[in-house]
C-alpha cells in the first residue's frame, strides 16, 4: 500500500478546508443561502451538497458544454440551481423529485432564483418517468436512492449519447463500500453501480473519496464512449 502523503486528518480539520476552499471558489451567495434555508425551514433530510460539490458540478455543466442535463434525485433543488446556472442560453436541467413535498419545496426555490425557465421538475418515482424522457443528455447526474443505482444507470446509458458524463453521488458510504458482505442496500447499490462501470466496455470511469463538511464520502464519474451500442436507444412513447 502507498505510503500517505500527509497524515490523516479529523472531522474538524475537513471543515475548515472547506470554509478556505469555498471563501475563494464558491463564496457566500443570498440565493444559495435561501436555499438552503428554505430546506431546513421545510423539514427537508439534511442531504444538500455543500457549496464545493454544487460547484463541481457546475465546472461538468461548462466543461461538457451541457445543454440537456438530466438529475436523478432533486431534494430541495440546491445541486439543480448550481447546474442550471451553469447552462448556456437555452440550456434545460429536467430533474426527477419522488416526494411530492420535497418538489414543492424545490418549486418554491426554483422560482425565487428566477430558474424557471430553465428547469423542468418532474414528480414521481424515477423508474416511472425516466421511461418518459426522450434523450439525449449531455450530463446525467445520479443522486437518489442508492439501492436502485444500478437501474438508474441502465436508464441513463439509454438516454445518453458518446460523450454523455455520467455523474453517481455518495458512492463511498464512509468507508462501507469497500465490504463486500456489507447487508446495508444503500452499500450494495453502490457496489453494483461501479461494478457496472468497471464491466462495460463502452464506459470509462473513475471514482473519487471526499472529505469535508460533509464527512467522508465521494463521487463516481463516467463518460459513454463512442462504441455503446444502446447509448441514446430511449425515446419518449409516442402520446398518440
Amino acid at each position: 500500500m502507498r505510503e500517505p502523503d500527509y497524515p490523516s486528518a479529523d472531522a474538524g480539520q475537513w471543515a475548515a478546508v472547506d470554509d478556505y476552499f469555498s471563501s475563494l471558489l464558491a463564496p457566500p451567495d443570498d440565493s444559495r443561502a435561501a436555499v438552503l434555508a428554505n430546506n431546513a425551514g421545510a423539514g427537508l433530510p439534511r442531504h444538500d451538497g455543500s457549496a464545493l460539490q454544487g460547484k463541481m458540478l457546475a465546472l461538468f455543466v461548462a466543461m461538457t458544454r451541457a445543454s440537456r442535463v438530466l438529475e436523478i434525485g432533486t431534494l430541495g433543488g440546491y445541486s439543480t440551481i448550481w447546474m442550471a446556472r451553469a447552462l448556456p442560453e437555452g440550456g434545460r436541467v429536467t430533474t426527477i423529485e419522488a416526494d411530492s413535498r420535497h418538489a414543492g419545496v424545490a418549486r418554491a426555490n426554483f422560482e425565487q432564483a428566477g430558474l424557471t425557465a430553465r428547469i423542468d421538475l418532474r414528480v414521481g418515482a424515477a423508474l416511472d418517468v425516466l421511461p418518459t424522457l426522450e434523450g439525449p443528455f449531455d450530463l446525467i447526474f445520479i443522486d437518489a436512492d442508492k439501492p436502485n443505482n444500478p437501474q438508474y444507470l441502465r436508464w441513463a446509458l439509454r438516454l445518453a449519447k458518446p460523450g454523455t458524463v455520467i455523474v453517481g453521488d455518495n458512492v463511498v458510504r464512509g468507508g462501507a463500500v469497500a465490504d463486500p458482505e456489507s447487508r446495508d442496500p444503500a452499500v450494495q447499490g453502490a457496489r453494483a453501480f461501479l461494478e457496472m462501470i468497471a464491466r462495460d466496455p463502452g464506459l470509462s470511469g473513475t471514482a473519487i473519496q471526499t472529505v469535508g463538511e460533509k464527512g467522508w464520502d465521494g463521487f463516481a464519474v463516467a463518460v459513454v464512449g463512442p462504441d455503446r451500442a444502446d447509448a441514446g436507444t430511449a425515446r419518449a412513447p409516442n402520446p398518440g
